[in-house]
C-alpha cells in the first residue's frame, strides 16, 4: 500500500492541506516529517515525526522510511533523487513530478545555481507559493494518486 511522506519543514501550509483532504478522500497514510511540531488534523491516516534540529535530519528520515511504491513531497532535489533510485516517487510543492528521467537534469540544474550563487551570480529564491502553483500541486497530486490506487 502507497504511504506518502511528507517533507514538513519547508512544506507550505496550503500544501499540506491539499494532502490532508486527498489522504482522508484516498485513504492513503501520510505522515509529516518536520524538526518542529505540527499541528494535523485528527485522524488515523495522518500522523506527524518530530525529529532533531539538524541540517537534513528530516530528509534523512524521510529517505529510510520510504519504500518502493510510497510518494515523497519535497522540493529537495537530492531527497527526491535518493528516493526515485529506492522506487519511490516524488512531486514537489509546485505540482513537479520527478521522475528516473528527469531527475539527473534537475540536480544538475541544482548544482549549477547553487555554484552562481556562491559566487555572487545569483541571489534569492523561488517566488512565493501562488494560486496557479498550488492548482498544478492539486492536479498533480490527483493524476498521481488516481493512476496508482486504481
Amino acid at each position: 500500500m502507497m504511504h506518502i511522506w511528507v517533507d514538513a519543514d519547508a512544506c507550505p501550509a496550503a500544501i499540506r492541506e491539499i494532502l490532508y483532504r486527498a489522504a482522508e478522500r484516498k485513504s492513503v497514510s501520510l505522515t509529516l516529517v518536520a524538526n518542529q511540531p505540527l499541528q494535523t488534523p485528527p485522524s488515523k491516516l495522518i500522523r506527524s515525526v518530530r525529529v532533531q534540529r539538524g541540517f537534513d535530519v528530516a530528509d534523512k528520515y524521510i529517505a529510510e522510511q520510504a519504500k518502493s511504491g510510497d510518494l515523497v513531497i519535497t522540493a529537495d532535489i537530492p531527497l527526491a533523487a535518493e528516493v526515485i533510485a529506492k522506487g519511490a516517487e516524488a512531486i514537489n510543492p509546485r505540482g513537479e513530478h520527478y521522475t528516473t528521467e528527469n531527475i539527473r537534469e534537475r540536480l544538475a540544474l541544482r548544482d549549477m545555481m547553487a555554484e552562481l550563487r556562491d559566487a555572487g551570480e545569483v541571489s534569492g529564491g523561488p517566488p512565493p507559493l501562488g494560486p496557479a502553483d498550488r492548482q498544478a500541486f492539486a492536479n498533480a497530486l490527483d493524476r498521481l494518486l488516481t493512476r496508482r490506487l486504481r
